[in-house]
């Protein structure tokens, strides 16, 4: 009777048993967790040595010379840019202004043709001739005459009028000398040719006799 009751006794417990026997120490875990966290630190959770402030300093100061370098050379590309806009609205103004020289220098040799017609009609033309023909030519001439030189100054194309005026070598060119005779030596006296200017640019210059001290 005790013999059964001690087996089945140590039936119960051998589960017991053998689970204690697997079951680790809490004093090894403690020491085995304590080994963990004491052991050799990672190399990469080592703090990194800071730059000098002395070297930060010096990047510092790099970096803002090159800063003005480059705004220096911005600047200098803007002027650049604006000469270069200026100058070519400069030229396209001068070419809308002066593109037609060529024609109007063709067009005063007829004004001279013109002018000089209507004044050798105007000599033929006597107020007594009984020819009102020829009267009325000169009148036509006289009306085209001036109708020409309004549409020359429409469009910037000007005579000039140097009688009495300074000589300017940049408008005149002397043909003759003439004594002064009640003007100042150097005014211009008289004009053989005349001269225009294109919106204040001289495309023909003004053949004209200059007055000069008379030598006796």
């Amino acid at each position: 009777m005790a013999g059964r009751s001690l087996r089945a006794a140590r039936h119960h417990l051998s589960p017991l048993l053998s689970l204690g026997a697997r079951r680790p120490s809490s004093t090894a875990a403690q020491q085995r967790s304590t080994g963990d966290e004491c052991g050799p630190e990672d190399p990469r959770d080592e703090p990194r040595h800071p730059l000098s402030e002395r070297t930060l300093e010096l990047k510092a100061s790099k970096l803002e010379e090159q800063v003005r370098d480059l705004t220096e050379r911005y600047r200098k590309a803007l002027a650049d840019s604006e000469n270069v806009r200026r100058r070519t609205q400069k030229f396209v103004e001068d070419a809308k202004l002066f593109g037609i020289q060529s024609f109007c220098k063709d067009l005063v040799e007829v004004a001279d043709i013109l002018e000089k017609t209507t004044e050798s009609a105007a000599r033929e033309a006597e107020p007594s001739d009984p020819k009102p023909t020829l009267k009325k030519i000169c009148e036509g001439l006289s009306l085209i005459e001036a109708k020409l030189q309004s549409v020359f100054a429409k469009h910037g194309l000007q005579k000039m009028s140097p009688v009495g005026g300074k000589y300017d070598p940049y408008d005149h060119e002397i043909v003759c000398h003439v004594p002064a005779e009640g003007m100042q030596p150097g005014t211009v006296a008289l004009v053989t040719q005349d001269g225009y200017k294109l919106h204040g640019r001289t495309i023909r210059h003004a053949h004209v006799g200059v007055a000069v001290e008379s030598q006796e």
